[in-house]
């Protein structure tokens, strides 16, 4: 039977509107206008991708967690009618086990599920808050301005994963030098080709010695399924390349896009920096996912079956686009969603998603955040923007939504 869902969507007329829609200049840390639009019209409406077709665009919280927990949509961008991101200028591939379904994506997930638990990711804080003081002690005595992004940001998140994965310290310059060409902006194509098949064969290796010599780190596990006979080597070393990509960027743009909120958000910064209470430190890293949410190309599926949401049938081979963004905004679950607000309870956000596909590391970003929130601005009491707002760049064209650099001085 099909589940329903309570709202009404509008007639869907030749005026299909195009996704992604522009955000606008003045407001860079809230979702387009457009979005916020269809959202007060209907929990579900028909938008126009770049290639011509056409998806259903879900806006509002309620009908995006109905969905992402509902086992008649597909991960699989194989699937037919799934909204590609895809544009004339690039393609896009599958990222190993993220673009499964179950029961695929379950057997390999599990393969990786253990190193992220909430007690192993806990016990990497001493080491992450480790990393966080020498980066800002290697800020505080480097020149002014300095660019937060290219000086703290972009590093911090390959040296996490270089403790998670078991990366000798003595790699550590080689690990970060290629990660940090692999999402540079200004690398070419070539650039970043070169330097992540140099991670892989690096990765690659160190399996192999992983498999002779098994350590308590992510690499021996994986290296430990290989001898299980679960999958090949090259799969193992596609796996461990994934958890380094997906986990770099993401947080590294939330916490230079996070740092730029609070900049203009001074009094929310000041309770951040003035208070010791490590509950509010978890509640600023909650609300600043809610109300930043970077990924702004929406979550995508492909109906296999016929479902009903909101009054509308969404048929077997229909896109699907949850604009998570905007489902963080829903005034119905958030009340003046506009509003930064450090106190709020916003542990519901679909930041990392919802269902079997919720974002795996998330134990991880979280701890990573609240060493950073609950470090820098007490270390740098004094930390502020160099330069205006106006000044500062957007990524406004990129998959990961955040800033190009972040000039700071103190």
């Amino acid at each position: 039977m099909a589940e329903t869902l309570t709202g009404a969507v509008p007639e869907v007329t030749d005026a299909v509107p195009e996704f992604p829609m522009p955000r606008a200049a003045r407001c860079p840390f809230d979702p387009p206008p457009a979005l916020k639009d269809l959202q007060e019209q209907a929990p579900l409406t028909k938008v126009r991708l770049w290639d011509g077709s056409e998806s259903w665009l879900v806006t509002r919280y309620a009908e995006q967690r109905a969905i992402l927990g509902d086992p008649r949509v597909s991960a699989d961008t194989d699937s037919p009618g799934y909204p590609t991101k895809a544009s004339p200028q690039g393609g896009e591939g599958k990222l190993s086990f993220i673009m499964m379904d179950d029961p695929e994506h379950a057997r390999l997930r599990r393969m990786v599920t253990a190193p992220f638990a909430i007690k192993k990711v806990e016990a990497l804080r001493p080491a992450v808050q480790r990393i966080v003081d020498d980066l800002i002690d290697e800020l505080l005595a480097g020149p002014r301005p300095a660019d937060l992004v290219e000086r703290f940001a972009l590093p911090l998140p390959s040296l996490v994963i270089c403790e998670l994965l078991g990366v000798p310290y003595d790699d550590h310059a080689f690990f970060q030098d290629n990660t940090k060409t692999m999402v540079h902006r200004d690398a070419t194509p070539e650039q970043r080709g070169k330097a992540s098949r140099e991670v892989a064969g690096y990765l690659a290796a160190l399996i192999g010695k992983r498999l002779a010599d098994p350590r308590e780190d992510l690499l021996s596990s994986i290296a430990g399924r290989i001898t299980a006979g679960e999958i090949d080597h090259q799969q193992a070393t596609e796996m461990a390349l994934l958890l380094l990509i997906a986990g770099h960027e993401t947080t590294a743009n939330m916490i230079a896009l996070g740092t730029l909120a609070l900049f203009q958000n001074p009094d929310q910064l000041a309770l951040l920096r003035e208070s010791d209470d490590p509950k509010l430190v978890a509640s600023a890293v909650e609300e600043l996912l809610r109300y930043l949410h970077i990924t702004h190309l929406g979550r995508r599926r492909a109906a296999v079956a016929d479902i009903e949401i909101a009054g509308q049938v969404v048929k077997a081979g229909d896109g699907l686009i949850m604009a998570n963004e905007i489902a963080n905004r829903d005034p119905e679950v958030f009340p003046d969603p506009d509003r930064l607000d450090i106190t709020r309870d916003a542990r519901r956000h679909v930041a990392f998603g919802f269902g079997v596909h919720q974002c795996l590391g998330q134990p991880l970003a979280r701890m990573e955040l609240q060493v950073v929130y609950g470090t820098l601005y007490k270390r740098i009491p004094t930390l502020r923007l160099a330069g205006s707002l106006d000044d500062v760049r957007f990524k406004h064209d990129a998959f990961i939504y955040g800033v190009h650099a972040l000039p700071v001085t103190w």
